[in-house]
């Protein structure tokens, strides 16, 4: 059977333990300018083409054990950016991978981790 094409694109909810202190870190540290939607139990929160929505949660089990990957172009100059904002994974600084990307990794302040990679030309 052929399969139709359906899925446009894949948006992250991750988990948050305070959504208006999560929101105030993705503004001020990773430059995320557009929020569509904040209450204290969900926000809607936007970076260029990256939406990422976050949930309240009780329990730092959640972040902590969370993560996503976003493909973006000019890597280098996105890691020179946040690396000032001191928001850079210790094990996850700007390398070339043996599958094929050129990645880094970041963490918030609740533990989710997210991972910045460009596929190697």
């Amino acid at each position: 059977m052929e399969r139709k094409e359906h899925l446009l694109k894949g948006i992250p909810v991750l988990a948050s333990l305070n959504i208006k202190k999560t929101v105030d870190f993705y503004k001020t540290k990773l430059g995320f300018n557009r929020v569509g939607y904040l209450d204290d139990n969900y926000a809607i929160i936007a970076r260029d083409k990256f939406v990422v929505h976050f949930w309240k949660c009780n329990d730092k089990i959640h972040p902590e054990n969370t993560s996503c990957y976003v493909d973006v172009k000019d890597i280098d100059t996105l890691y020179e950016e946040l690396k000032p904002f001191g928001v850079i994974h210790p094990n996850g600084p700007l390398e070339d991978k043996p599958y094929g990307m050129r990645e880094f990794a970041i963490l918030d302040e609740d533990g989710n981790l997210i991972k910045f990679g460009q596929e190697l030309e």
